[in-house]
């Protein structure tokens, strides 16, 4: 994506993004084209091509978009990890069920392997609830163990409609987390 802060470029993106995600309501991914997302939205195709490269391009630009709202919650400690995870999956419903439903929900891990990494890297706060927990050992390790075990949790609540109560799932998995620290000494 062509990072701008235009309000008309925003503007464009915003309703690309709603583009694609209607038509995946109606459609495959795999069966949409460019030119459809472009009759959509109602805009120009140079308009599409100025904001973005391709439609996988719309798709993981949302994606960063979502993971940096995530990580600047997590890492400000407005919330608690799991709360902000359940926050953020819940506002995102729609979008993880269609890619759920289009077998591309590992596009989510892949995108949270590869982009909360980097911002780790880039922004980590004093605040950061992990900072203590990374300190004398390998981050990268520890980042994809934590992003993992989340992936799993949340995909198999996504598989099952997200119609579990979130906070129900939460509490299952802090009571594992802590019985899991008392049997260690932890």
């Amino acid at each position: 994506m062509n990072v701008s802060q235009n309000p008309s470029a925003l503007r464009s993106q915003k309703e690309i993004t709603e583009a694609l995600l209607t038509l995946m309501k109606e459609h495959p991914y795999s069966e949409i084209t460019v030119k459809q997302i472009i009759l959509e939205a109602r805009l120009a195709r140079k308009t599409f091509y100025r904001n973005f490269t391709s439609k996988d391009d719309v798709l993981l630009s949302l994606m960063h978009s979502i993971l940096r709202k995530y990580f600047e919650i997590v890492d400000s400690r407005r919330r608690d990890v799991l709360s902000a995870v359940f926050d953020i999956a819940s506002e995102n419903r729609e979008l993880l069920l269609l890619l759920d439903k289009n077998g591309m929900l590992h596009l989510t891990l892949k995108c949270m392997n590869e982009y909360l990494p980097q911002l780790r890297r880039k922004k980590l706060t004093a605040l950061n609830p992990f900072i203590k927990y990374f300190e004398g050992a390998d981050p990268e390790y520890l980042m994809a163990l934590n992003i993992g075990a989340v992936w799993n949790v949340i995909s198999l609540w996504i598989h099952r409609g997200m119609e579990d109560d979130p906070e129900k799932v939460r509490e299952t998995v802090e009571r594992y987390l802590y019985r899991l620290a008392e049997n260690s000494g932890g």
